[in-house]
């Protein structure tokens, strides 16, 4: 079933192709400037950190919704095992682990969709194998690093988290009051998160509330770099539209180039924030750098 007309008139509004190049894979990233980096660090003013990512374990988000995206399993390979074969010298512990780069908190790379032959910037779909990303993989994102702007929808709207399937607008981003500067890391609260962290798995991976099409553009006309939530969809689900499966992903990854990241913790630097109404904040987020990678695990830390 073709995706309908509104769709396509959205991705049109929205679209970067070329903006930065032909040969551009970090799309929107690019708007986070040495000036921006200067910025944000300067909004620094008492040195607290905040720990946005989840505990990559066993009870990590996966349900089994999304086939072969799995909880990280760790597995000892080594335990106090003799370097040299002399336990009287020097013995080292060792594990591996194997997991989904998307399974907990992180960020999407470009390619991770495509759709009807597209993906970020005209390369072709064909790039993506089993070797990974040819282009637009996550490790072209050496760095993600900039003002980090928390948009706490759930607390503008006076509940704890917002409803399942809730379709937040842009009127609801403008009515959280904070200024948005080219360059900014959009974090978007929507409360979501609180049925993760109470152990309700199962429904903090079904409906969620989220980010709907017209969002995409209200990104693109601020010129934020990159956005994420603290759900497992980013968008909202069940989807706005019947005719069209997770469309913004689409517009955000494929036509406008921007990096979109998923369960995000937000709910301690959501307290900070409301408590001394500072929304600002330096953000460190640059992903794991898995070559080829159509995504990577993440330990955001924003510093107030």
């Amino acid at each position: 079933m073709p995706l309908p007309p509104e769709f396509h008139e959205m991705a049109r509004k929205v679209n970067n192709w070329g903006r930065w190049g032909d040969d551009d894979e970090l799309g929107t990233l690019n708007l986070i400037t040495d000036d921006a980096v200067r910025a944000a660090a300067a909004s620094v003013r008492h040195g607290k950190r905040f720990a946005l990512g989840l505990p990559l374990d066993a009870n990590s988000p996966q349900i089994g919704a999304v086939p072969g995206r799995i909880n990280p399993l760790r597995t000892m390979v080594a335990i106090n095992a003799p370097l040299m074969g002399d336990p009287s010298q020097v013995c080292f512990s060792d594990d591996i682990v194997v997991m989904g780069l998307q399974a907990a908190t992180h960020w999407d790379a470009l390619a991770h969709a495509t759709y009807d032959g597209r993906m970020w910037n005209g390369f072709p779909v064909t790039d993506i194998t089993e070797a990974g990303a040819a282009h637009g993989g996550i490790a072209n994102v050496t760095s993600l690093v900039g003002r980090g702007v928390l948009l706490d929808v759930a607390r503008i709207k006076g509940v704890e988290r917002l409803e399942p399937g809730y379709q937040i607008t842009p009127a609801d981003l403008d009515s959280c009051g904070v200024d948005i500067e080219p360059g900014d890391i959009v974090l978007v609260r929507t409360g979501h998160m609180a049925l993760f962290k109470q152990g309700r798995r199962d429904k903090y991976s079904g409906s969620s509330p989220g980010l709907t099409m017209a969002t995409s553009l209200w990104f693109h006309e601020h010129n934020v770099a990159a956005a994420a939530t603290d759900t497992m969809p980013f968008e909202v689900f069940p989807c706005e539209r019947d005719d069209c499966l997770l469309p913004v992903h689409l517009l955000d990854l494929v036509e406008m180039g921007l990096t979109q990241g998923q369960n995000f913790d937000l709910e301690a630097l959501a307290e900070d924030c409301a408590a001394d109404g500072v929304y600002t904040f330096l953000l460190d987020a640059s992903p794991l750098p898995f070559t080829h990678g159509l995504g990577a695990p993440v330990q955001p830390v924003a510093i107030k």
